[in-house]
C-alpha cells in the first residue's frame, strides 16, 4: 500500500480522497494533528469549567443560541443534537459518498479547531477502515448551518444509534458494533455540534461528481471523434492555430485531444477532396462546447479542493479565550459551481444527442437509420428517442437550486445555499449523461462500419473493437435496451475510458499533453 496520508496535515486532493475511499491509500492521524486535537479538547474543557458562554458548548443551537445550558448538561446536549437533527428522509445516499463524508470530516476536524476528542476521531477512522458505513438519507439538508440532517445521521453510529452498511447489507448499528465487540462512545462538550456543522454532504457529492464528470468529458471527446469519422467530417476546425486565437484552456485541450484521436485515420484521408465546406456545429464546435464544460469542471474541482482542506465548523476554537462564531459552514461556495456544472454536464448530453441524430439522417454515404433494410426494421431510430428524453429530463434538472433560499431556525438562519440539492441534481444529470453517451457510442460504432474497408485512426479502431467485445453489429432490429445497458456499464464503471487511456499510454499517445495537472484527478 502506498505511503500514508496524514489527516489534518497533508493536502487533500480529489484523487487522494478517492484513493482513501477505495482503499488504495492509507490515511492516518499525524503526530502534529494529534497535538492540535488534544489542545482543542483542552480548550473546550477550560471553557466549560470557567463557565464562559460559547455557542454550542454551553448554549442551545440555532434560534436557541441565547439559552444557557448547565455544566452538568453539556454532555447530554451533544448526544441530543445528533438525535434531534436526524430528520433526513428518502433513500440512502450511495455508501461510497457516505464514506467520503467520513473521510472529509476527519480531515477537517483533525486540523484542531473544533474541540473534538482524539477518541472520537479514532472511532470515525475505525468506521472508514472497517467499511462500517453509516446509512444517510438523501434529503433534508438546506446546505447552511452545515449539512445538519445528513451529518447527524452519519454520526448516529458513534453513539450506538442509526443504521450502517456492512458487507453490502443495511444493518442496525448496535448489532454490527457487537460483532466487533465495540461500545458506543460518549460525546464531550461541543463534539455533537462539531460533527454536524460542516459542508461534508455537499463536498462529498462534489468529489464524486467531479470524478464522474471527468470520465464523461473524457468519453465525450472519444465518442465525438468516432461520430465525426462515421460522418466523414473534417478535422480542420481542430487546428491548433485556430484555438490559439481564442485560447480558452478547455477548448485548447479538446482540440488537442481530437487531433490526436484522429491522427493517421484512413477514413479521414479518404474524403479530403469531397467538396464539403463545413460540418454541423455538433461536429466542428466540439472544442468550444466540450471545452466550455471542461472549464466548468475545472472551476468546481479547484473550489472543491479548497473546501477539502478547510475548516467548516462553527464556532471555531482558537484557544480557551478566543472563539469565533462565524459562517464557514455555509454551502454557497460549492452550491454555485455545482449548479454551473449541472448546466455543463447537460450540454455535453445535448450536443451528443445532436450527433446521434446526424448519424441517422442517411447523409454522406450512410444508410438511413444505419440499417440496409429499413421499413421492416426501424434501425437506430428509437435509441435516439431515448437520448431526446434524457436530454429533456436533464434540462428540467438545470434550475439552479442555489438561486433559492428559504429561512430556517425561526429566521436565525435566514439565508441558506441549498447546495445539497445542487450536488444531488448533478449526480442525476450525470446518470442521464452516461446513458446518452452510451447511445452515441453504440450508434457511432454501427455507423463507422459502413466506412469499411477504410479504417479509422489506431486509437479509435481500438475503441471500436473494445465495444464490439460486448455489443455486435446490428443487421436487423433487436432489443436495443440490452445493448444500451451493456455500453452504459462500460461508461459508468470508467472501464471504456480507462482501457483507451491504457492503450494510448502504451502506444505513446498523450491525450492530455501539457494539461495533466489541470484536467486530471
Amino acid at each position: 500500500m502506498p505511503a500514508d496520508f496524514q489527516y489534518g496535515t497533508d493536502n487533500l486532493s480529489i484523487g487522494k480522497t478517492i484513493a482513501i475511499a477505495t482503499g488504495k491509500l492509507k490515511a492516518v492521524l499525524s503526530d502534529n494533528a494529534i497535538k492540535k486535537i488534544k489542545a482543542g479538547e483542552q480548550f473546550v474543557s477550560s471553557i466549560v469549567e470557567n463557565k464562559k458562554t460559547v455557542y454550542g458548548v454551553n448554549t442551545g443551537f440555532g434560534i436557541l443560541a441565547n439559552t444557557k445550558i448547565s455544566e452538568a448538561d453539556t454532555v447530554t446536549l451533544q448526544h441530543k443534537i445528533l438525535q434531534s437533527h436526524s430528520v433526513g428522509v428518502g433513500d440512502a445516499i450511495p455508501s461510497d459518498i457516505a464514506k467520503i463524508m467520513l473521510i472529509t470530516k476527519v480531515h477537517a476536524l483533525a486540523k484542531g479547531f473544533s474541540g473534538v476528542k482524539l477518541e472520537t476521531l479514532e472511532r470515525i477512522i475505525w468506521h472508514i477502515e472497517n467499511n462500517v458505513i453509516p446509512v444517510v438519507p438523501e434529503r433534508g439538508s438546506v446546505g447552511a448551518s452545515g449539512d445538519l440532517a445528513p451529518l447527524a445521521h452519519l454520526f448516529l453510529p458513534l453513539i450506538g444509534l442509526g443504521k450502517v452498511f456492512y458487507k453490502n447489507k443495511e444493518q442496525e448499528t448496535s448489532s454490527v458494533l457487537k460483532l466487533f465487540s465495540v461500545s458506543p462512545i460518549q460525546l464531550g462538550p461541543k463534539e455533537g455540534l462539531a460533527l454536524i456543522n460542516g459542508t461534508q454532504f455537499i463536498l462529498s457529492y462534489a468529489v464524486k461528481c467531479i470524478q464522474r464528470m471527468h470520465n464523461c468529458l473524457e468519453a465525450a471527446d472519444i465518442i465525438g471523434a468516432m461520430s465525426l469519422e462515421a460522418l466523414t467530417g473534417t478535422k480542420a476546425p481542430f487546428d491548433e492555430r485556430l484555438h490559439e486565437l481564442r485560447p480558452f484552456t478547455g477548448s485548447k485541450l479538446v482540440a488537442q485531444r481530437l487531433r490526436i484521436l484522429l491522427k493517421d485515420s484512413a477514413i479521414m484521408q479518404s474524403h479530403v477532396d469531397c467538396g464539403r465546406v463545413q460540418d454541423p456545429y455538433s461536429l466542428r464546435c466540439m472544442p468550444q462546447v466540450h471545452g466550455a464544460s471542461r472549464n466548468a469542471w475545472l472551476h468546481l474541482k479547484d473550489l472543491a479542493e479548497t473546501e477539502l482542506n478547510s475548516v467548516t465548523d462553527n464556532p471555531i476554537i482558537f484557544s480557551a479565550e478566543d472563539t469565533i462564531s462565524g459562517g464557514n459552514f455555509h454551502g454557497q461556495p460549492l452550491a454555485l459551481p455545482l449548479d454551473y456544472c449541472c448546466f455543463a454536464a447537460a450540454e455535453i448530453g445535448n450536443i451528443s444527442d445532436r450527433r446521434c441524430y446526424l448519424l441517422l439522417e442517411g447523409k454522406w454515404g450512410l444508410p438511413l437509420l444505419l440499417m440496409k433494410n429499413v421499413g421492416l426494421n426501424s434501425g437506430f431510430m428509437i435509441p435516439q428517442y431515448t437520448t431526446a428524453a434524457l436530454v429533456t429530463e436533464n434540462k428540467t434538472l438545470c434550475f439552479p437550486a442555489s438561486a433559492d433560499s428559504i429561512p430556517t431556525s425561526l429566521g436565525q438562519e435566514d439565508h441558506v445555499s441549498m447546495g445539497s440539492i445542487s450536488g444531488r441534481k448533478l449526480h442525476k444529470v450525470l446518470d442521464n449523461l452516461e446513458f446518452i453517451l452510451a447511445i452515441e457510442l453504440m450508434t457511432a460504432c454501427q455507423a463507422i462500419e459502413f466506412r469499411h474497408p477504410f479504417k479509422s485512426s489506431p486509437i479509435l479502431e481500438f475503441a471500436h473493437e473494445h465495444v464490439r467485445k460486448f455489443v455486435s453489429f446490428a443487421e436487423e432490429d433487436r432489443i436495443f435496451a440490452d445493448d444500451i445497458n451493456k455500453v452504459n456499464s462500460m461508461i459508468h464503471d470508467f472501464s471504456f475510458v480507462e482501457k483507451l487511456n491504457e492503450y494510448a499510454g502504451i502506444n505513446n499517445y498523450n491525450l492530455n499533453r501539457g494539461y495533466e495537472n489541470l484536467f486530471c484527478l
